[in-house]
């Protein structure tokens, strides 16, 4: 039997090796997540499900030549859909909706070899960069319990620093991947906009700003995750340009010298707490050493405006799905159901005209335009992934009542003003955990690539995390000290 020590001390690449070598069976694998989920999982509160039967079935019809054979996995209750598991979204309004079939993503998660064995919290439809639901109560960040696991997909991130899973499904609209990334010291890829099929049910979710993956321990394996799932899908509106090479191949390649800008200085002209301008600090005079041209720059656009068609779209982009759930389940969204701050966004979607809208997009395609030229400037562009550490829990609220809906879209981007540019221009970004505070708090760097360049981002990635590694970090929560 794997112990909990032996579980949780590998990535997803190496328990895989494992098991195509016979040293161990699957079901070992799945036994030892549902031991670590149960040594940890009280007092993080990430894992909603805890999915036994379905990850033995996937075990019984295993293929061992899959890049991730017979290793355990979650997805976050949002967006992605497996057959017949429940996806509640946060929010009492959903409670109990129930998939009839699994979307092309999570049909290439198990065609990679992970076995579904739990699924993650996420805050209300996904809009808080936190994960603190009335429903299910808050996710406590593994390293600090009082403070933020990040979110929308802080549930993921949580149970995969914790030792929990290996590696967990997880989705970005406006950095959801990167900062549940940054606050649980993990690898946070979000790849280039329709890198990821999100068939059959949706096209571009969130009118492109949104893009499914996944939270990891380490850059490979993000790199061999984004080479099983990544392609488009029968029905794709659009996709971007396959890599020259397997992603894989890509870790540990030359780099090559680079023109690197960096910026610590929010979009907004907010300055960035001292941890997180430390972080990007140290990354670039490692980047500098490592022979790279390093500048201090950063794109400019209109912030102020930005944020209000960022608000526009999440709107709207909240009220379709509160909707379309509420008429599949027979229920009617109401201040009843749903937390105070989503009641006011979804009000103000539902009174969103469309010339609102089509404006709104209309200034995402112009903040694009005034975006791109600066990557043919520079090869890469570092920031911090979130403006501070981890917030304490409570810090911010969606159900805080008398909150106008404007005012939730300021506080939310106001904690991370560095990652939703990129969700806009749908370029590659990446958050490393390069960093932490004095008391050991994990801080993220977020490294931007050109669009349709996740080669560069894990060439890049993998030199960063050999020369500032963080492999042997581990939080004060985790499985292997709760009964390894």
């Amino acid at each position: 039997m794997i112990t909990l020590e032996e579980y949780t001390s590998r990535d997803a690449t190496a328990l895989a090796e494992l098991v195509r070598s016979g040293e161990l069976q699957p079901g070992e694998l799945i036994d030892a997540a549902i031991r670590a989920i149960d040594a940890v999982n009280g007092d993080v509160n990430a894992v909603l499900q805890v999915l036994a039967h379905e990850a033995h079935a996937g075990a019984r019809t295993l293929d061992l030549r899959a890049p991730f054979c017979g290793v355990p996995f979650g997805i976050k209750e949002l967006v992605l859909q497996a057959k017949g598991v429940t996806l509640d979204m946060g929010s009492a309004l959903a409670r109990g909706f129930r998939p009839a079939a699994d979307t092309e993503l999570m049909r290439r998660f198990r065609e990679a070899g992970l076995l579904l064995v739990a699924t993650t919290q996420t805050p209300e439809f996904g809009y808080n960069p936190t994960t603190e639901t009335v429903l299910h109560g808050p996710v406590h960040n593994p390293w600090d319990p009082g403070r933020s696991a990040g979110g929308s997909s802080g549930g993921s991130g949580a149970a995969v620093a914790s030792g929990m899973l290996p590696l967990a499904h997880a989705n970005d609209g406006g950095g959801s991947i990167r900062i549940p990334g940054c606050c649980n010291g993990l690898v946070g890829l979000k790849p280039t906009r329709d890198r990821i099929p999100t068939g059959p049910d949706a096209s571009d979710p969130l009118f492109g700003l949104a893009i499914e993956f996944a939270v990891t321990r380490s850059v490979r394996d993000a790199a061999r995750l984004l080479d099983a799932v990544a392609g488009p899908d029968a029905g794709a509106p659009s996709f971007c340009v396959p890599p020259p090479r397997p992603y894989a191949q890509e870790i540990g390649a030359e780099v090559g010298r680079l023109r690197v800008a960096y910026s610590s200085r929010a979009p907004s002209g907010a300055e960035s707490a001292p941890e997180c301008r430390e972080a990007v600090e140290r990354t670039v005079r490692t980047l500098a050493d490592m022979g790279h041209d390093v500048v201090e720059a950063a794109p400019v656009f209109d912030w102020d405006r930005f944020l209000e068609t960022v608000h526009v779209l999440w709107c709207v982009g909240t009220a379709f799905p509160m909707d379309s759930v509420a008429q599949a389940l027979g229920r009617t969204p109401s201040p009843d159901n749903v937390e105070a701050t989503t009641w006011a966004c979804y009000e103000d979607g539902k009174r969103i005209s469309t010339a609102e809208l089509l404006s709104a997009e209309a200034h995402h395609n112009a903040v694009r335009r005034q975006v791109a030229p600066f990557f043919e400037s520079y090869d890469l562009f570092v920031t911090p992934t979130l403006a501070g550490p981890a917030a304490p829990l409570g810090q911010m609220n969606q159900n805080r009542a008398g909150l106008s809906a404007m005012d939730w879209t300021r506080q939310v981007f106001a904690y991370c003003p560095f990652t939703p540019l990129f969700n806009t221009t749908g370029q590659p970004a990446i958050s490393l955990p390069l960093h932490e505070t004095a008391t050991g708090l994990p801080i993220g760097v977020q490294l931007v690539a050109p669009f349709s360049d996740e080669s560069l981002l894990f060439r890049v990635a993998s030199a960063l995390e050999e020369a500032m590694p963080w492999a042997d970090r581990r939080p004060r929560l985790h499985a292997a000290g709760r009964g390894g």
